[in-house]
């Protein structure tokens, strides 16, 4: 069993249960690469302001380096007696350098230690994260040129409403995405911010050098609350709220590509590579990796809400509940890069029926809109001409027609304003190019959208 780093207080030994229960060097040992980085900046700030000798500082620096490869080697001996990888890597300094170890923790603690690990590190997932949804657009941008000319049924209640093009439903995804990555670039700045210094909650009497450290490890900003920065988690709280909303995201594709690939709709087919069998029905190919998409959502919510009922009622500063934090922060990063990357790799392999979507346009009334809006045109009133069209679907639906199916003289029968040119605005292509108010599924509209993404994701690659 190692000796604890502070145990001159206590008379007994720690039980072991005890310290397997508050161990959190299996969670918190990912941290090895943040703490170490951030223990040497401390070192060199140390020597910098004659608190440790340059000799000392270089000594641990060489330590600590040292210990980084041991662990990148997978050679560093963990014991949860040691609780976390803080007390880890300065019991293996010890033995590497000796006594001079010792100095290292001047002017800080654990407190603000763990705090700057987790920043640093979570710096580094969210620029991951935002250049993983960048990839995901540009995938999603070229899945929407390559079906540029494909119609299919808009729906509302998950009943057809109006055809739109397959490129304009794909970007709006585009654009939730871009909503998340801006989402994730927004949280960041609250993330970029240095807390160490603010030892274990009232800062230090040492003369440290906080913004020296900063410049460092590149901190743009510095903690202006000792007691603030070591017991704040609503950095990891934003991140993990943004990720949510972009496992919603994330799970709205699925739902559809889970509905889109069954045989009922059998608008596409998801690749071999990525779909699955049955072990007892040899015809079934399933929807596995969508499937599994959706599902993993809820862990994600799930960790969110856990980070928030630790914190909801804690009083300043720290306590050691804010070591569940860590838990919840690298399940979320690990489930949302999965599902990110797996979506990458998946959704340029996937097939389009261009015939099975543009059948389903012909049926369902799609065109009843255009029809009143037609009517419109005509000088009558858009709740009168839904309540004339809204007829005409109930004669239509009884004869078993769709509206254009339907003779001038039965549609007259309506309207007097009906004339022969309806016919042509009740086509599927003009229903489509019609539409071409900002925003509108007009393929000009579309063509555009996606001109303009390509641009805007061009800059964000370079970046």
């Amino acid at each position: 069993m190692a000796t604890k780093l502070w145990d001159g207080r206590f008379s007994e030994k720690t039980d072991r249960m005890v310290e397997d229960f508050t161990s959190s060097i299996d969670i918190d040992k990912r941290l090895y690469s943040y703490d170490i980085k951030g223990s040497i900046a401390h070192c060199r700030m140390l020597a910098k302001t004659s608190i440790i000798s340059e000799e000392d500082a270089s000594s641990l620096i060489e330590g600590l380096g040292v210990i980084k490869r041991e662990i990148d080697r997978g050679d560093f001996q963990f014991d949860k007696s040691l609780e976390d990888i803080h007390m880890h890597i300065e019991t293996r300094l010890i033995e590497k350098v000796g006594k001079v170890a010792q100095k290292l923790h001047t002017a800080r603690s654990r407190n603000d230690q763990v705090a700057l690990d987790v920043r640093m590190y979570l710096r580094k997932e969210t620029l991951s994260t935002v250049k993983h949804l960048v990839m995901f657009q540009k995938v999603i941008v070229e899945l929407a040129k390559t079906h540029i000319d494909v119609v299919l049924p808009g729906y509302t209640h998950l009943q057809k409403a109006q055809p739109i093009l397959l490129s304009h439903h794909l970007m709006a995804y585009y654009e939730m995405f871009s909503r998340d990555a801006g989402r994730f670039e927004d949280c960041l700045k609250r993330i970029n911010v240095m807390p160490l210094g603010s030892a274990a909650l009232a800062g230090t009497t040492y003369p440290i050098d906080r913004e020296y450290v900063a410049r460092i490890l590149d901190f743009p900003e510095v903690s202006a609350n000792s007691i603030d920065a070591v017991s704040d988690r609503d950095f990891i709280i934003e991140f993990l709220s943004a990720a949510s909303i972009c496992m919603v995201h994330l799970s709205r594709m699925s739902e559809e590509l889970i509905l889109w690939s069954s045989s009922e709709f059998g608008f596409i087919e998801l690749p071999d590579s990525f779909a699955t069998g049955s072990s007892i029905m040899p015809q079934k190919k399933n929807p596995d990796v969508p499937e599994l998409v959706r599902g993993k959502t809820g862990r994600v919510f799930g960790d969110l809400v856990s980070l928030l009922t630790v914190m909801k009622s804690l009083p300043l500063s720290y306590n050691r509940d804010m070591q569940e934090d860590k838990t919840a922060l690298f399940s979320t990063v690990d489930i949302l890069t999965e599902c990110l990357e797996i979506y990458i790799k998946m959704l340029p392999k996937l097939k389009v029926n261009k015939e099975a979507m543009q059948q389903a346009t012909s049926t369902g009334f799609l065109n009843a809109t255009d029809m009143a809006d037609y009517l419109v045109t005509k000088g009558m009133a858009f709740r009168q001409a839904h309540g004339c069209v809204g007829e005409a679907v109930a004669y239509a639906s009884n004869k078993k027609k769709e509206l254009h199916e339907l003779t001038l003289k039965e549609l007259k029968s309506f309207s007097s304003h009906i004339e022969k040119g309806i016919f042509n605005i009740l086509t599927i292509d003009q229903m489509i190019n019609r539409r071409k108010s900002f925003g509108g599924t007009a393929l000009k509209n579309v063509k555009a959208a996606i001109n303009n993404a390509e641009k805007d994701l061009a800059v964000k690659m370079e970046g």
